[in-house]
């Protein structure tokens, strides 16, 4: 699943390709995609142009130029944004091997613009979503989002009020959006890792020195994430279709068996909120 550093990659990306073009035709190929009324979803879209591209944790969020109103786009587990323009394609979000064709068997939704580019929102499992939301609407998403990395709201006293009062594993913290946005399983598993706490700690169980060790990693290991435009094994492509870099940084997420890197024990697998779950017995407390 696209996490922050990947969604961070493609929304920057599509920045410099899809902004101000005007918006000719949408294409809706599978309605369920949709959140509310599709025939709406189109309407609103169709001559209108995105004028800026945000994104918070997961969502990337298009602001329209005319209607003031926003698509949202959640690539969920398996979506992916494809850009084509004179026969120049590319990809950001879960790899497939057709996403070189477009249209594909997985395409449910396409974005003509005026310069003859498209836009193609692709989607294997049909996790994600789209949806039209005015300004109140959008007020209303974004207050349901928690503290969030790599922002200026991401700020240690609200950080550890999160974990204090809380009996759930550190780690299910961690992934509960509401409470902190844009870490999802991979960055959660390296940002315990390097913070030396076992994830399946109960949350108020934690020093203000571990969750100081939380917080910090929290934004190291995102931005470098972001630096190097994401983490890939076999399903991430950035919107250039290029391979996430960071997963050469990987110290202990897909390595369970393996030797820890740092005291040579064995990395560990559980199971941690319902998700597989990495760290080393030896250097994690």
């Amino acid at each position: 699943m696209p996490e922050l550093p990947e969604v961070e990659t493609i929304k920057n990306d599509l920045k410099g390709k899809i902004l101000d073009k005007k918006i000719i035709r949408v294409e809706i190929l599978r309605k369920k995609m949709v959140r509310g009324n599709a025939a709406r979803f189109v309407n609103t879209l169709a001559g209108d142009k995105f004028a800026q591209i945000e994104r918070i944790g997961k969502l990337i969020i298009f602001k329209l130029a005319d209607s003031k109103e926003y698509m949202l786009v959640h690539l969920g587990m398996t979506g992916q944004l494809s850009y084509l323009y004179n026969h120049h394609l590319i990809v950001g979000g879960h790899y497939t091997p057709d996403f070189g064709e477009l249209p594909n068997r997985h395409t449910r939704a396409i974005f003509s613009f005026r310069d003859n580019s498209k836009l193609f929102l692709n989607d294997m499992r049909m996790f994600g979503y789209l949806k039209i939301a005015d300004e109140k609407k959008m007020a209303e998403i974004k207050s349901k989002y928690g503290i969030e990395p790599l922002t200026k709201n991401f700020i240690f006293r609200d950080f550890k009020d999160i974990f204090k009062k809380r009996k759930i594993a550190v780690k299910a913290a961690l992934l509960n959006q509401s409470l902190v946005s844009g870490i999802g399983n991979i960055y959660a598993d390296e940002i315990l890792f390097q913070a030396r706490v076992r994830p399946d700690r109960p949350s108020n169980s934690l020093s203000l020195k571990e969750l100081k060790a939380i917080f910090d990693a929290s934004s190291k290991i995102l931005l470098k994430a972001v630096k190097y435009r994401g983490t890939t094994f076999s399903d991430y492509r950035d919107a250039q279709g290029k391979k996430g870099n960071f997963s050469r940084f990987l110290r202990v997420y897909g390595r369970a068996g393996e030797r820890c890197y740092k005291c040579g024990g064995v990395v560990k697998k559980i199971k941690v909120a319902g998700r597989g779950t990495v760290y080393c017995e030896k250097c994690q407390k």
